[in-house]
């Protein structure tokens, strides 16, 4: 297994994420903007809004992603029956797009990133020199996408979904352990609070010793807010207008009243989670002197 020699705390934007610093919050848009620029653009304001540190985008190079067997397959869209690699296509921002993106979260003062799935993706993002890159669970075992992403240098999250601890362990031996954060996720949508495991964010902080965070893709709050308790040092959320748009992961996101509501625990957590050195507290003087009992 590698392990780096320190708990890394790491700079991300304008924040430190790392052990004992304040949990970094992300929004995940991903492709829950199904394609409309002003959808996303919604999302990204209630993501400032309710507090989030970050939101973060998808980015995929159609022709590279989708197999040539799938390419004229009819799907179901939001603008009706087309091709996949059509509807593939029609997801994507473009260069001007994501410009606008880019400075709408700086009018905002919200950080923003993407993953990206190819290797074109990564060329096509570095333009906008990204505070960092996350990498999905699918693309864990893309070997050459994520020699691609630590080519940049820049902070590297990887999510480990759907992978086992050999294939983990191989990507952080590629990616190496200096500005990499790990998720801990188990990438089922919506994910069933029985296979959730939040016990493998320890586990992945003893083995790494990298901060560990958390991709959630479960209903409601309450493992999140949990995961925060466990100790995660970054929480992301998918997030939407409303669970029942058209998308595969609206299902299993935050409403923005959910987003207040998981902002809002994390914030509470933080501040009862204390030291963990016992000590008599002075609102507790009064009561101690007037109700103990002394040998």
């Amino acid at each position: 297994m590698i392990k780096s020699k320190n708990l890394n705390k790491i700079k991300l934007g304008k924040n430190i994420v790392g052990e004992n610093q304040p949990i970094y919050l992300v929004g995940e848009i991903g492709i829950n903007h199904n394609g409309d620029l002003e959808l996303a653009k919604k999302l990204i304001r209630i993501a400032a809004e309710c507090n989030f540190n970050a939101v973060k985008f998808q980015k995929r190079t159609p022709l590279s992603c989708v197999p040539i067997n799938q390419h004229n397959i009819m799907r179901e869209t939001p603008w009706g029956n087309m091709r996949y690699i059509d509807y593939k296509e029609r997801m994507e921002f473009n260069k001007e797009q994501f410009a606008e993106i880019d400075l709408l979260c700086k009018q905002l003062n919200l950080d923003w990133f993407v993953s990206c799935w190819d290797t074109e993706s990564v060329d096509f993002m570095e333009d906008f020199s990204p505070i960092c890159y996350k990498i999905a669970s699918a693309s864990i075992t893309d070997h050459d996408l994520l020699k691609k992403h630590r080519e940049t240098n820049r902070t590297i999250i990887l999510s480990t979904g759907m992978s086992t601890m050999k294939e983990i362990d191989k990507a952080v031996e590629l990616i190496g352990t200096e500005n990499l954060i790990l998720l801990h996720s188990t990438s089922t949508y919506p994910c069933p609070y029985e296979e959730v495991n939040l016990k493998m964010i320890s586990t992945l902080k003893q083995t790494f010793n990298v901060p560990v965070g958390y991709s959630g893709h479960e209903l409601g709050t309450e493992v999140s807010l949990a995961a925060a308790a466990f100790g995660a040092c970054m929480i992301e959320r998918h997030i939407t207008l409303d669970s029942t748009m058209w998308g595969s992961d609206q299902k299993a996101s935050l409403e923005p009243q959910s987003m207040k509501e998981l902002e809002k625990g994390i914030r509470i957590i933080e501040r009862s989670l204390g030291d963990g050195i016992k000590k008599v507290y002075d609102a507790e003087l009064e009561a101690r002197k007037r109700l103990r009992k002394t040998a």
